[in-house]
């Protein structure tokens, strides 16, 4: 803060013996920020882009665990959420004053957790190292690393007072703050609870199997593939469909008696710049987290875009055992034969609109800018807080384990596939 004095009438031209030019004010600023929300943010909206940083440590992904391995996936100090991935910046295994990045994660290994830490340095190829134990694997970094530090006459490393879960970030309050949140959570008796369950930060139940497009299908039987596939009649041609003249309110106002026209070219530029003020993502009825509308929204608006990363089939049936191998959620669409959209890492929103027997959406496949884009778009009006879904379409497989529907519409056909 700056501040100036002014001279008193009259003395134009005079030089005032005690004359303030100026002064300024140095004082410490406190900003109260509300942590639980901001982690909540950044965990339950990974689209926004953020970047969970703790010192060294940047976290991926944090995992979830079904009721079933609760009781043996944590130790009394960390809980070790299936899929959880975090990579940290450490003293390099081959140059004593180096340092190189370890990616850790946890999956699962008959019914037990297995802690494994991928190496990367630049000028060799990664490394992958394994235990039962964070300690276990971990003590592998660590005896290399002290050694090249003791050769190299750098500062000594005592690895018997550093902690596997700590390197892992299992033992950082943010990750901890999640992972306490994990639903079901109480079964994990022998774990010592330091914050406590959070709302904010609790993520959806995850059960074998799932009721939604997050599908979890582990069978005894041939490996089978869930992928979601547009309705029979919304797949689209450039050529068909992007000149085609649609009936739209404006802005998702009520319907008058006129509406407004808009091109589909129109409504799509329209629905990527607006699509934040449709949608918000909330606890669903159906199944875990679901999308609703943020306002009222009329027959035929395209609401969203469905994105991801674009895989031939045998490419997503590979990504597809990988998740499910890490206890992922997996959500993919088939754009297709050939090929199929894969949301998992790399999707929006869109990802949590979940199936019904009823929908009030409709998924279609159009051609738009020289590409595929899915777009779920309305076949009905919906009103402001109304859940919104479409019928997954999943292809019915001789066979096929079956998944239960929870859509609850009357004429709910019991099963999903």
């Amino acid at each position: 803060m700056l501040c100036h004095a002014h001279r008193p009438r009259g003395t134009a031209g005079q030089a005032l013996e005690h004359e303030l030019r100026c002064f300024a004010v140095f004082r410490r600023v406190y900003v109260q920020r509300d942590e639980i929300r901001q982690i909540a943010t950044a965990v339950r909206q990974p689209e926004l882009g953020y970047t969970f940083r703790v010192g060294s440590l940047v976290s991926h992904a944090m995992g979830q665990l079904t009721p079933l391995q609760m009781a043996a996936f944590h130790s009394s100090t960390a809980i070790f959420p299936v899929g959880y991935e975090a990579c940290r910046i450490y003293w390099s295994m081959r140059h004593g004053n180096r340092r190189c990045r370890y990616v850790c994660s946890v999956e699962e290994r008959e019914g037990l957790p297995e802690f494994n830490i991928r190496v990367i340095e630049q000028g060799y190829e990664d490394l992958v190292l394994t235990d039962t134990s964070p300690k276990g694997v971990w003590d592998k970094v660590l005896g290399p690393v002290a050694d090249k530090r003791t050769e190299s006459g750098t500062l000594k490393l005592f690895p018997v007072y550093l902690k596997g879960e700590d390197l892992f970030g299992l033992t950082v309050p943010a990750v901890a703050k999640i992972t306490e949140s994990l639903p079901g959570v109480e079964a994990c008796d022998r774990y010592s609870f330091r914050y406590g369950r959070n709302p904010l930060v609790e993520l959806p139940l995850m059960l074998n199997p799932a009721g939604s497009a997050r599908a979890q299908l582990k069978t005894s039987s041939a490996y089978t593939s869930l992928v979601i596939r547009p309705h029979p009649q919304a797949v689209s041609s450039s050529s068909a469909r992007s000149n085609q003249n649609v009936a739209q309110g404006e802005g998702g106002a009520p319907h008058s008696k006129t509406p407004v026209v808009h091109p589909r070219s129109s409504q799509y530029r329209w629905m990527k710049s607006e699509w934040r003020a449709n949608v918000y993502l909330a606890r669903s009825r159906i199944q875990g987290l679901g999308l609703f509308a943020a306002r009222d929204v009329e027959k035929h608006t395209m609401v969203i875009e469905y994105n991801g990363t674009i895989l031939r089939n045998e490419v997503a049936i590979m990504k597809e055992k990988v998740y499910r191998s890490q206890n992922r959620a997996v959500f993919m669409f088939r754009i297709d034969s050939e090929h199929v959209v894969d949301a998992t890492r790399t999707g929006g929103l869109a990802r949590y609109v979940n199936h019904s027997c009823a929908p009030n959406c409709v998924a279609e496949v159009v051609t738009f800018e020289r590409g595929y884009k899915i777009i779920i778009s309305c076949v009905r009006r919906i009103d402001k807080g109304e859940e919104l879904c479409f019928d997954y379409q999943f292809d019915t497989v001789e066979g096929q384990h079956k998944i239960a529907c929870h859509c609850g519409a009357p004429e709910c056909r019991k099963w999903i596939n």
